[in-house]
Order: C-alpha cells, then structure tokens, then sequence
C-alpha cells in the first residue's frame, strides 16, 4: 500500500496549490488595488464617522440612550436593569472606547452582511441554478477557519477596521443568505398561488406575501449574523481592528487569566443586549402593544436625525480644535515590546503628537511598515531572528539602527536542573518537550532548527502555544521544581523574577547576540521630521527594558509603567528629541 502511494505521489508530485492561491491573491491586489484604496479610503471614513460620533457623546448620555430603548423595546424591568448593570460594569472597567470600536466593527459588518444576503437569498429561492451554485461557496465560507481569511483582508486593505470589517462579513454572511432562502422557500404554496390569482406582479408578491411572511425566518439569520460578526471581534484584532478583542486577545497572549475574563465579560455583556434587541424587534406583532403610541413611529428617524446632527456638530469640532499629527507604531504582544512600544509612544505624546499603538502579528507588523500602514516599529531582533522578514521587507522600509544592544535568543531551563548546562545535556527531561512561543516567531524556527541539528533531540517535540502560554507553564513548574525546556530570550521579564540559565548552544544554532533595531516607513523622514527624529533617537539598556517590563508583570498598566519610566529618565528622554 505504502509502495502504491509513493508511486502515486512520484507520478503526480505535489499539486502547487499554494503558489497559486499566492499568485491569484497577488493579481487580485495588483488589478484591483485602486478599487481597495476607494473602498478602504470609504470604509475608514465611515467607521471613523460612526465611532468618534459615539465617542463625542457624553457616556453617561449614551447609557441612558440605551437603557430607554431596552424598556421601550422589552416592556420589561429585568432586561432593562441587566444592561443599566452591564454597560455601567464596561465604564467602570474603563472599556467604553473598546466597547464603541468594537460595536462600531459589528453594526458596519452587519449591515453589509444584511445588504447582501437578504437579496443572494432571495435570488436562491428563485432561482434553482443560483441556489446548487451559491450553496457549495456558503459551506466553504462557514467552514473555512476564520484565521484564513485574514490573509486576504490585509492584502486587500491592509490593517485595520476595514480588513476586519472584510473579514466579518465572509464568516458571518452566510446565515443570513441561508435563512433568507428558506423562510422563501417554506411560504405555503397556497399562498403563493392566491396572489398570483389576485394578480400581483413578482415585486408585488415579494414584497407584499413573500418576505412579510418570511420575516421571522429572516431575522433569526440576521440576528445570528450579527453574532458571528461579534465573534470574529478577538480574531480581527490580529489584524489591527481596535476595541475589545484586542483585550482579550492580549489577556491570552500573556495569560493574563484577570485581564482575559474582564475584556471577555464586556464581549458578553454586548452580546446579549445586541441578542436581546433583535429578538425583541423580531417578536410577533401580537406580542407587542396594541395601541402603539404614535411617536414611537418617528423615533428610529429622530434618532438617525440626531446621531448625524452629533456627527456633525463633532466633525466641526475636531476640525476647528487643535490638531495633532498622528503616528502610529506597530509592535508584537511580546513583553519586551510592549515596554518599548508604550515608552516610545509615551515620549511622542510628550512633543505633542497623537500616537495609536497596534498590536500585530509579526509577520503583518513587518508588512505594515512596508506598505505605509504603520510609521514605525521598534520590535526588529536582527539579523537571525527576523532574518526572514527583513530579506523580504529590506527594499520597502527603513533600518534605522539599534534601539538596544545585547539581547540573546536560545533554549533556557530552571538553575534547579543542575545536570542540563548545554543543549547536548538533554535527554529525556521534561517529557522530551520544548515548550515554546507562537508558531510564527523566529525563535521557534531556532528551536526546530535545533532539534534537527543536534541528534539527542531527534525524538523531541517542540510544542508552539503563546508567549503567556509559556511563561505560565514556566511558573507552574518551577512552582513543583518540575523539569521544563523553555524558548526564551533577554531581555525579559522572566530573568528577572526566576532562576533560570541559557543552555549552551555548541553549534550555534541560536546565532549570537542580538540587537533590537527601529523599522520605519519609507518616507517617514520628509513627512514627519520632528516624530522622525525621536523615533529614529531612541535607544535604551535592557536593565531599563526589564523595569517597565517588570512593573506590568506586577500589575501596573504598560502606559502607567511607561509613564513611571519617563518620568525617572527626564534627562535621557530629552535627548531623544534633540
């Protein structure tokens, strides 16, 4: 059998799918590149609109907004205490921004998912051919996992709420399409066939029979689009989305198991009033009043009116104010540039500038510095670890040097493992496991490299997780004095607070010391001199990396402990603006 599959493989050879999925998506980016500069140019605009509108509105006036509309919609002093509770639970945690990013992310997807499927759901229900073709692209849309369609979004609109928003409405379109279609579908036929005698003309009978009887059906798939899109929150984050995933999505990368549960109980929170709202509005019309005052029928537009005059009034607010230049700064949820990043933001706000940090994979990261998404970035380990990205990158960005010296990359273990000096030392131990970091990072390239070049780890796992996967595991099993191989890197955190010893690398493997350099967009110099300089200044020892690294283990915020820092470094902060 096995014979029969090499023969099979060696006629065939393996299919290079990949490289034409890759090609495909490069001449879709190419070919259509002015259509997703206009669409992303909108959608910003848009999304920017909606959200500072919401912003602009005092929080306490939003809430009560929202409580009134909870009884007037439920008639119920249950439902409209639980959101007084939930919303005042989300300010009190300091998450109303997150909370309107992300509500922002949600109401945009959603109503595009709605605009498109309600109409691919009725042409389904016409049309038999429409129906086999678009089911089979339905199935591969809600089954594909979500991570895959990152990949497009950031090559289409690079990082963001629009990639996010692009993202949301292909997982979450398809309930929508699909309950559209059947509640179409499952109308009596005896009903259809009256209002063809009566002599309705096909609009006529779509809207007059057919979607008024199918609405319920309908609305039980927007209701569960609009879940979908809020749960593709955490996973848009990834991408730049701002507002409450990016919580979580940090709790989890740090395993930070407080911070996770406050940012997901807030996703909670939302989630059922938006659940709550839509099934109330969805509820048949003998459950609601009979004699529905008038002036409820003019308060979805009074509302509409009054959100546009707030967005304007704020647009006209904003543009009369002061105005700050922004940059934006990408960095990966590393503990080390998370301490960078926020120092560097914090001196930027110190010279007046609007600074938004974003959490990025580093791979996108890399390529948002590229493609002018991002100003900067002052998380490149050169020249091993991120040998790859900047082979790729080099010719679209700029290097511009060290921000610190010395840092070190390789396999570390407790001080208590007294027989293990060197990576040749292993065995066995730690169930002949390497406990590392995400898949991505090009120390889990050294490790799998490590386990290839040394022949007693040929039978060794090296086992990918997260940064805060693995500083929890390290915890534990230092805690029960139990064995553990770990991915690790100075500076940080951990060397700090533990024992532990790099291992000897005979071969090299890991490479030799390294040194964190700052990544900035081409350009950056004539656009924005005075950032340029700082950003291009800044430098500091690992010692100071390990005290703001420090303090945010230990609870303090990484603005605060940036802050701290700042503010016991006056004089070296000075220089950098010089």
């Amino acid at each position: 059998m096995r014979n029969l599959e090499s023969l099979l493989l060696a006629g065939i050879g393996k299919l290079p799918i990949s490289n034409y999925m890759d090609s495909f998506v490069d001449w879709l980016t190419k070919t259509f590149s002015g259509l997703f500069s206009v669409l992303k140019i909108i959608g910003d605009g848009l999304m920017g609109f909606i959200s500072s509108t919401l912003t602009f509105i005092n929080p306490w006036i939003l809430m009560l907004l929202i409580v009134a509309l909870a009884y007037l919609i439920s008639k119920k002093w249950s439902f409209t205490i639980l959101t007084a509770i939930g919303l005042l639970y989300i300010y009190n945690q300091e998450l109303w921004g997150d909370l309107i990013n992300t509500f922002t992310l949600v109401l945009l997807s959603s109503l595009i998912s709605i605009l498109i499927g309600i109409p691919l759901g009725i042409w389904m229900a016409k049309n038999e051919t429409a129906k086999k073709v678009i089911n089979p692209i339905l199935d591969f849309m809600q089954t594909m996992p979500a991570f895959v369609y990152l990949i497009p979004a950031v090559a289409f609109f690079g990082i963001g709420m629009v990639p996010g928003v692009f993202a949301s409405v292909i997982f979450a379109l398809p309930p929508t399409v699909r309950m559209t279609n059947l509640g179409i579908r499952e109308i009596p036929t005896e009903l259809v066939e009256a209002s063809d005698a009566f002599g309705s003309t096909s609009q006529q009978k779509l809207f007059g029979v057919e979607l008024p009887l199918a609405k319920n059906t309908i609305m039980a798939g927007i209701n569960q689009t609009i879940m979908l899109s809020l749960s593709m929150v955490v996973t848009a984050s990834m991408i730049g989305a701002p507002g409450l995933g990016n919580g979580v999505l940090s709790a989890l990368q740090h395993a930070e198991i407080g911070n996770g549960f406050v940012n997901g109980l807030a996703l909670v929170i939302l989630a059922i009033i938006i659940d709550r709202f839509t099934q109330k509005l969805n509820a048949p019309v003998g459950q609601k009043q009979a004699n529905k005052p008038k002036w409820q029928k003019w308060l979805a537009p009074a509302l509409i009116l009054a959100f546009l005059a707030t967005g304007i009034t704020q647009a006209v607010v904003s543009h009369t104010g002061s105005h700050k230049e922004k940059v934006t700064l990408a960095y990966v949820e590393w503990d080390s540039e998370v301490a960078s990043t926020n120092v560097l933001a914090e001196a930027l706000k110190q010279e007046g500038y609007d600074v938004d940090i974003k959490p990025l994979d580093n791979a996108i990261a890399w390529k948002s510095v590229a493609d002018g998404s991002v100003d900067a970035s002052v998380s490149a380990w050169l020249p091993a670890t991120h040998k790859a990205q900047y082979d790729k990158y080099k010719g679209q960005l700029d290097d511009l040097g060290v921000n610190l010296k010395g840092t070190k990359l390789g396999l570390a273990v407790p001080s208590y493992m007294k027989d293990v000096n060197s990576i040749e030392d292993l065995s066995d131990q730690a169930d002949s496991t390497i406990t590392g970091i995400e898949p991505g990072a090009g120390i889990m390239s050294g490790a799998e490299k490590a386990q290839k070049e040394y022949s007693n780890l040929s039978s060794w796992k090296v086992s990918s997780s997260s940064t805060g996967a693995m500083t929890t595991s390290l915890e534990q099993a230092i805690k029960n004095k139990d064995e553990i191989v770990i991915t690790a890197w100075k500076p940080h955190w951990m060397f700090a607070k533990y024992d532990l010893k790099f291992l000897k690398d005979p071969k090299g493997v890991f490479g030799k010391s390294e040194n964190i350099h700052t990544i900035a967009k081409k350009g950056l110099k004539d656009e924005n001199p005075g950032a340029y300089k700082l950003i291009n200044n800044f430098h500091w020892s690992s010692s100071d990396m390990e005290s703001v690294m420090l303090d945010i283990n230990k609870g303090t915020s990484p603005e605060k402990a940036a802050q701290k820092w700042i503010k016991n470094h006056k004089s070296q902060v000075a220089e950098w603006s010089k």
